[in-house]
C-alpha cells in the first residue's frame, strides 16, 4: 500500500474495498496504528472503500520532531485523500482520531460526507496531566506507560477475559516511536475546539463509552451539544470501544453512515 508525502513526512496508508464504493476513512487513537480497526474491516469493506493510515509519529509513518498540532495532523489527512484522488469521504476517528475529525469538520467541511467522533475530547483546560505524561515518557519510555494506559482504555473484565485483544494492543503500543508519541501528546494537550465546533455543519455522530475514564461520556455529550444536529450514542465499553465491543461498534457506525 502507498506511502503518501505530507509536506515531507511519509504517511503509511492502506486501502481496502471496492474502488467504486463511497469512502470511509479511519483514524486511530494515540499510541496505536491502523491495525486498531482490524475487527471492523470485514464488515465495513462490504459497503465502503476503507482508507486507514498511521498518523505521523505512529506505525510505519514518519516521526519528525514535534510538537505537532491538530492543524498539522488534519492537513496530513488532506494530503492523503488528495494523494488518493478522493474528493469526499466519511470520517470515523476514535480518541485522537476524533480530535483530528473535529478539525476537519470545521476546516474542510467540503470534503466530509459524514463525521463520526468517537471516545474523544475537545479541550483540556488543565495541561498538567499531559505535561506529566510527556515527562514520564521522556524519562521512562513508552513501554512503562502500557499498563496504566490499558487500565484507562479497557474495563477490568475485558482485560482479564480477552488475552488475544490485549496482546494485539501491546504489540501496537510498545512499538511506538517516543518522539512521535510525545509530539502527538503535545497536539492533544494544546487543542481547543470550543469555538470551532459550533461551526461544524456536516452530519455528525458522537460515540461515547459509558465506562470510559480517559474521555468520559460528559466530554462527548459536550461535543454533541456544540455541533448542531449531532447524534449521540453510548456503547457499554471503556475508551477503545471498537475493540471492546467490535460488533456493536461496527453496527453503530454503519447504521449512521447508511441512514
Amino acid at each position: 500500500m502507498p506511502m503518501i508525502d505530507a509536506d515531507g513526512c511519509p504517511i503509511n496508508v492502506e486501502v481496502a474495498g471496492s474502488d467504486s464504493a463511497p469512502v470511509l476513512m479511519l483514524s486511530n487513537s494515540l499510541g496505536t496504528n491502523l491495525h486498531m480497526w482490524d475487527d471492523q474491516m470485514a464488515e465495513w469493506t462490504k459497503h465502503f472503500r476503507v482508507v486507514r493510515y498511521d498518523r505521523r509519529g505512529h506505525g510505519k509513518s514518519g516521526a519528525p520532531k514535534g510538537p505537532y498540532s491538530m492543524e498539522r495532523l488534519g492537513r496530513d489527512v488532506l494530503a492523503v485523500v488528495d494523494g488518493l484522488k478522493i474528493k469526499k469521504f466519511n470520517w470515523c476517528g476514535l480518541s485522537m482520531g476524533g480530535m483530528v475529525g473535529q478539525w476537519l469538520g470545521a476546516n474542510a467541511p467540503e470534503r466530509i460526507e459524514k463525521l463520526i467522533l468517537s471516545n474523544t475530547h475537545f479541550n483540556y483546560p488543565d495541561k498538567g496531566p499531559w505535561n506529566d505524561r510527556i515527562k514520564f515518557v521522556q524519562e521512562k519510555g513508552v513501554m512503562a506507560l502500557f499498563e496504566p494506559s490499558m487500565e484507562r482504555w479497557f474495563t477490568k473484565g475485558f482485560r482479564e477475559n480477552a488475552p488475544q485483544a490485549m496482546a494485539h494492543m501491546k504489540e501496537m503500543f510498545v512499538t511506538n516511536n517516543p518522539v512521535g508519541y510525545i509530539a502527538c501528546s503535545e497536539a492533544v494537550r494544546d487543542m481547543d475546539f470550543t469555538a470551532s465546533n459550533p461551526t461544524i455543519t456536516v452530519p455528525t455522530l458522537v460515540i461515547v463509552g459509558s465506562q470510559d475514564p480517559a474521555t468520559p461520556p460528559a466530554a462527548g455529550e459536550a461535543i454533541a451539544k456544540q455541533i448542531k444536529g449531532a447524534k449521540l450514542v453510548a456503547i457499554d465499553a471503556a475508551h477503545i470501544a471498537n475493540i471492546e465491543q467490535p460488533k456493536i461498534y461496527a453496527e453503530t457506525v454503519l447504521n449512521f453512515l447508511k441512514s
